[in-house]
């Protein structure tokens, strides 16, 4: 079946530039635009980016930390972390990006896309309210989500991070709340340290953050079982409005940053699981915003993979889906993270 995707992509994104050398480089995204650009057929939407409104970003962040991130335009360099470096636009680029989210998801609620990719830079799930982390200036993801939250009339979202690092800016956001189930996939310990299967969340909010901490080494069959047998059930129990992914691709094979070992088949396999249980619980709407991945080629193939999936091109092949799906082997990790989640829902 095919689907109208938005790919939400600007060159402006291009622009931040955090230093020579840094492993977050604008070379991420050419890599992927370059690759987009060889699309026969032009099979996605192209909408323009809008850019967040100063009271999207205080949704969700603090007018000082605001403040910081806008000191740094027109400044050569600058330095908001030991991680996190700017140049003179990475202000713009960061509401941009922000704004990119918050497009997609205000697409794909008025049906004029049935879902939507930000492919979009800086990251963002490290950014907390009131300081930028780990590469993130803003919390695109979180300030769309708060967005939908606000202005959508979304009662639910359901947030799934499958970043190789764990989206503490995200999980902070929304701890004490039930408008938001904040599920992550991730290697720990790693960087930032948080995200262990302890984190369920606080008041309101307790049981809606559900970690699934990983020692890493874990393939394409792996994930496969957690998308299967602990997203898809609690996703099914939460009955979101919209499904959002962080859409990090470090948890690749050849990735620098970590010790993962998905392909690109894993990466389809992930996406279209997140297709499929959008069609199931929420008509299709979701939203995905690009995160990490740091090897340039399994970043743009996993990338790609996702879109293909999104857009009903049917990049899986279906005996490789069934061969995911069917593949179990012992995975303590996911057995223990079923049962801190199964301590606030029955399935």
């Amino acid at each position: 079946m095919r689907r109208k995707t938005a790919v939400l992509k600007d060159p402006l994104f291009l622009e931040h530039d955090p230093g020579y050398d840094h492993v977050e480089s604008p070379e991420r995204l050419t890599a992927i635009y370059q690759a987009l650009a060889k699309e026969d057929g032009e099979p996605f939407l192209y909408p323009e980016c809008e850019p967040a409104g100063y009271g999207d970003l205080a949704a969700n962040h603090t007018p000082e930390h605001i403040e910081r991130v806008a000191e740094t335009a027109g400044k050569q360099f600058d330095v908001l972390d030991p991680d996190t470096h700017t140049s003179p636009r990475s202000y713009e680029a960061a509401v941009l990006a922000a704004g990119a989210v918050i497009t997609g998801l205000k697409l794909v609620a008025a049906g004029q896309a049935d879902n939507a990719a930000a492919l979009v830079r800086p990251p963002g799930h490290h950014a907390e309210a009131d300081r930028a982390k780990g590469f993130c200036l803003f919390n695109n993801i979180a300030v769309g989500a708060r967005y939908g939250l606000k202005h959508l009339g979304m009662e639910r979202i359901f947030i799934l991070d499958w970043d190789l690092h764990h989206g503490n800016g995200t999980q902070h956001s929304f701890y004490d709340t039930d408008q938001v189930l904040y599920c992550s996939t991730h290697q720990y310990p790693h960087y930032p340290g948080t995200g262990s299967l302890k984190e369920v969340g606080a008041g309101k909010g307790e049981g809606y953050t559900l970690n699934v901490p990983l020692p890493g080494g874990q393939t394409d069959q792996d994930f496969a079982r957690i998308m299967d047998e602990f997203v898809a059930p609690v996703a099914r129990l939460y009955r979101p409005e919209c499904i959002m992914v962080s859409a990090g691709y470090d948890t690749h094979v050849s990735d620098p940053l970590g010790s993962m070992a998905v392909t690109t088949t894993g990466f389809a396999y992930m996406t279209k699981a997140m297709v499929d249980l959008a069609a199931e619980l929420c008509d299709g709407r979701l939203v995905l915003a690009l995160e990490g991945g740091y090897n340039l080629h399994g970043l743009a193939d996993g990338v790609l993979a996702s879109l293909h999936e999104m857009a009903g091109q049917g990049g899986l092949a279906p005996e490789a889906f069934t061969a995911l799906s069917q593949a179990k082997r012992p995975l303590a990790s996911l057995d223990a993270a079923l049962s801190v989640a199964k301590k606030y829902w029955t399935f």
